[in-house]
């Protein structure tokens, strides 16, 4: 875990004078401080970090990563802000949310703006001139990242209440939300290092399939970890009615009277019934199946990197695969 900790760290400050130069010229103050205020408190950097790794693995400087990588971390602040406000999400990374701030109007302009800072960031790399190609490549798979994050939003928000969501839907609707900007931050940062078609594809495949293990993780640890670890109530997926690979599964092999109450206890938002549910997904196997699911994933992630030659970055790859299922939050 430290192991990983410290990978995460070791570009941050390059990626931070990519971002804190990309944000400086925007004015109004208020709409500045908006747009920075998610940024200032912190943050794993896990995806601008696969950038720059991703870049390093296949042979590149890292150099020619940073303001791709940059990109990718305001995209994902922009999209943290507008669930905040569409999930009516009041504290994020432990300060309040921008909207709670700044008012929603303004928190839409500070989430508008980091998506259309992450364009400019990109176009300002520095490099040779006959990497102009690989720039273009590098901005459609951003422009991609952010239609399926604003797809897999529009189908988690289709969810609510409809508890015929089928596995294959549920799986897209978070590859769409959580994995395709992870996706996108192996493949640019492969492709910015020069990557081959292979190492690219594979990249690519590796962030998609440690993207799910990631959401699904999140949604594991909800209901077998602790309120102090998580630094939420445990079962507040429950509560809130979400959806989730293990209601999805329970749902699926459930008796018509345990689907009754689990339903029920999804519609009723009610924190006393946490423990229930839990009961119904434990007799029919669903937070043992997520699980499975999740290392699953991450094994694949793993073994895809064999294409890749023997590097430091490509065994920062493989630990960072494995942080996904160790982390506790």
């Amino acid at each position: 875990m430290n192991d990983v900790i410290q990978i995460l760290k070791k570009y941050s400050e390059s990626i931070d004078n990519e971002i804190n130069e990309s944000l400086s010229t925007i004015s109004p103050q208020a709409l500045r401080d908006s747009s920075i205020h998610l940024i200032s408190a912190g943050g794993k950097k896990l995806r601008p970090s696969l950038v720059v790794l991703s870049c390093e693995a296949v042979g590149g400087k890292p150099d020619y990563s940073f303001k791709t990588a940059s990109a990718m971390e305001l995209i994902h602040t922009f999209s943290l802000i507008h669930d905040d406000i569409m999930d009516k999400d009041d504290m994020r990374r432990g300060e309040p949310s921008v909207h709670v701030l700044w008012g929603e109007p303004m928190a839409i302009l500070a989430g508008d703006t980091l998506f259309s800072k992450a364009f400019e960031t990109v176009l300002r790399t520095e490099i040779e001139e006959s990497f102009h190609k690989r720039i273009n490549e590098t901005l459609a798979v951003v422009v991609d990242s952010c239609i399926k994050i604003c797809e897999g939003q529009a189908c988690d928000m289709s969810f609510e209440g409809n508890f015929d969501v089928k596995e294959s839907e549920y799986m897209n609707m978070i590859y769409k939300k959580t994995g395709a900007l992870i996706a996108a931050s192996t493949k640019a940062g492969a492709i910015m290092g020069g990557g081959t078609s292979e190492q690219v594809d594979a990249l690519f495949e590796y962030g998609k399939l440690i993207g799910l293990a990631f959401q699904i993780q999140d949604d594991y640890l909800d209901v077998v970890s602790d309120e102090e670890s998580i630094g939420k109530p445990v079962g507040s997926d429950i509560v809130e009615g979400k959806m989730t690979l293990m209601v999805v599964k329970a749902l699926a092999e459930a008796s018509e009277d345990d689907k009754d109450t689990l339903i029920t206890i999804l519609k009723e938002n009610n924190p006393q019934r946490v423990d229930e549910a839990i009961a119904i997904f434990n007799k029919y196997g669903s937070i043992q199946y997520a699980h499975d699911i999740a290392l699953s994933n991450v094994k694949k992630a793993k073994e895809l990197l064999n294409i890749l030659d023997d590097s430091e970055a490509k065994n920062a790859l493989i630990l960072i695969a494995d942080f996904v299922l160790q982390r506790q939050h």
